[in-house]
């Protein structure tokens, strides 16, 4: 297999790859923010006003940076309620629809993450486009 991908042209090696980064990459309608689901769930959707509790990894996608985690020593899932815009809007919105058990990778630009003033206190620059990684434990 790897012998047939060696020869096949540029072009159809560079459309491959173009597909590949983003067939799994769905906009979140009305937004800028994209989707990716990693893993799947089951049960019932995410809906706005729900109280939903997540582990949340974030990372400054222009430097690969983690700046926060629910994983790390020390940090418990988070609880929040859902499409109510009691998070960054990226994440608000990003959210509705996942089921218990799925996985879901955010990709938030800055204007619907922490905008043009960043959030010096987390290591997140001016402008900064986030990534947060969603995993759904339980909705209520």
């Amino acid at each position: 297999a790897q012998a047939i991908w060696a020869e096949a042209p540029e072009a159809l090696r560079f459309l491959a790859i173009q597909r590949s980064q983003t067939a799994m990459t769905t906009p979140i309608p009305g937004y800028k923010t994209t989707m990716e689901v990693i893993r799947p769930g089951s049960g019932a959707e995410v809906k706005a006003g729900n109280t939903v509790t997540v582990h949340a990894t974030g990372v400054v996608n222009e430097s690969q940076k983690k700046f926060w985690s629910t994983k790390d020593p020390g940090q418990q899932p988070f609880t929040y309620q859902a499409g109510m815009g009691k998070v960054i809007t990226g994440w608000d919105q990003g959210c509705l629809g996942m089921k218990v058990g799925e996985e879901r990778k955010l990709l938030i630009p800055a204007d619907e993450g922490y905008g043009a003033k960043g959030f010096p206190a987390w290591g997140i620059p001016p402008g900064a486009t986030l990534a947060f990684t969603l995993e759904c434990l339980s909705i209520a």
